[in-house]
């Protein structure tokens, strides 16, 4: 999807995100409730990719 590569969509799907991040969807679904990230709306989950870009980048090259 053209809108997720160019981070458009400021929600988005487990499955789009889990693409966007090349990560499997388990691994996503983690991170992004570790985040803090996950809305449920009427039955719907949507993860918040700005959340999730924060969470990820607050982790520097010394938490390796």
């Amino acid at each position: 999807d053209v809108l997720i590569k160019d981070k458009k969509k400021k929600y988005v799907r487990y499955a789009e995100g889990a693409e966007l991040f090349s990560m499997g969807l388990h691994s996503f679904q983690s991170l992004t409730k570790d985040a803090g990230a996950v809305r449920k709306v009427k039955g719907c989950v949507l993860v918040n990719l700005e959340k999730v870009e924060e969470f990820v980048e607050s982790f520097g090259m010394e938490d390796f």
